[in-house]
């Protein structure tokens, strides 16, 4: 069998494809790891696969921050080589980074099959770049893994063959289960002086949210607001903190009180800082499914969101970017603890092993 390419570009993309990545392995599948260096430094890349046990990439692409067409542009012209040179059998994607619409459109121009982890997802917002990178990467994959019954509907309204969509559960949570227990030997809280239980932690990195002053400035007023009840964590993503500078908020954050703002953290420590906060607030989609698979209150600072599920079964509340809103919701967790939720069906930890099952049937029926 010639080799399945497993593609990885971003932060989201590592804990998606470690566990399956391990299975395929333990079947003695023939693999080659593709970073294409789409998150590069040290705290948004190296650190995860250390810790998510995933060897060194057999390819590193390099291709580093660039505008949507550049960064774009750049990995298709790379990974066409690469498949040329190694003739793959598939190309395996996830989510909806650059990386996965990139190496989605080569493949299928190539003629390679191409299988989509994380398929079926919709904000129906067409002014995410986002959305854009899941419509076309699924309108062009042979396989799609799909994590919840609301993606598979979605999927067979655009007219995709039902015998192509995989109801296979949320790998995300592979991931987090497999991680839970050594998460346990995190010192993060005796490092940033919290007590479990009684901070906030804050994530926010999207442009709708970070590249607007007047929107930014709304979002810091609910946390200065915040920021007077609870302590509040604040791993900063580096495109955050670059509008921060931008816009001249140093001064403002740093006023906030009981307000860290600390580096983006390897995910062991990342997931005991999760796992213990009294609530999350975020633009991020992974964490609206993380806190709900924890039970922690999830207030998600964006119009929409791609992932239903984390709101009608889960733990999640939308609250857009409006100041009243988002401290309307923390209010409610203080007071009242918050939205309960369920673990959605299939989020058991076994999905890399029911995507793995579902590759390896199709490459032997082609």
């Amino acid at each position: 069998m010639n080799p399945i390419i497993i593609v990885v570009g971003a932060r989201p993309n590592f804990m998606k494809m470690a566990p399956l990545y391990g299975y395929l392995k333990s079947k003695n599948l023939p693999l080659i790891l593709v970073h294409t260096g789409q998150h590069y430094d040290k705290n948004m890349s190296t650190v995860f696969f250390d810790e998510l046990g995933m060897p060194k990439p057999d390819i590193y692409l390099g291709v580093g921050s660039g505008s949507h067409a550049k960064q774009t542009a750049q990995i298709m012209v790379d990974f066409e080589e690469i498949c040329e040179e190694n003739k793959p059998s598939m190309v395996v994607v996830a989510g909806d980074v650059n990386s996965t619409i990139a190496c989605a459109l080569v493949s299928s121009k190539m003629n390679i099959p191409v299988a989509h982890v994380e398929a079926g997802l919709r904000s129906f917002d067409m002014g995410m770049p986002e959305e854009i990178n899941r419509i076309l990467t699924d309108r062009i994959s042979n396989l799609l893994f799909t994590p919840s019954l609301d993606a598979n509907q979605n999927l067979m309204n655009e007219g995709v063959n039902e015998n192509s969509i995989k109801l296979v559960g949320n790998i995300m949570i592979d991931s987090l289960l497999n991680n839970m227990e050594i998460s346990k030997k995190s010192r993060i809280h005796n490092e940033l002086n919290i007590v479990k239980g009684e901070y906030a932690t804050i994530t926010l990195h999207r442009p709708s949210n970070v590249d607007f002053k007047g929107v930014f400035s709304g979002i810091i007023e609910a946390f200065e607001i915040i920021g007077k009840e609870i302590p509040i964590i604040f791993p900063a993503h580096p495109r955050t903190s670059n509008m921060i500078t931008k816009f001249g908020f140093e001064d403002r954050v740093n006023q906030i009180p009981n307000f860290q703002m600390i580096k983006p953290q390897g995910y062991l420590d990342f997931l005991a800082l999760i796992k213990h906060s009294k609530a999350v607030l975020t633009d991020s989609g992974g964490l609206q499914e993380e806190t709900t698979a924890l039970g922690i209150p999830c207030i998600t600072i964006r119009e929409n969101t791609e992932r239903p599920i984390t709101v009608t079964e889960g733990t999640n509340t939308i609250v857009g970017s409006k100041t009243k809103n988002i401290v309307k919701e923390w209010d409610n967790i203080s007071k009242n603890k918050g939205k309960k939720g369920n673990v959605p069906e299939l989020w058991d930890g076994k999905t890399a092993e029911r995507i793995g099952r579902c590759i390896i049937e199709y490459l032997e029926k082609h």
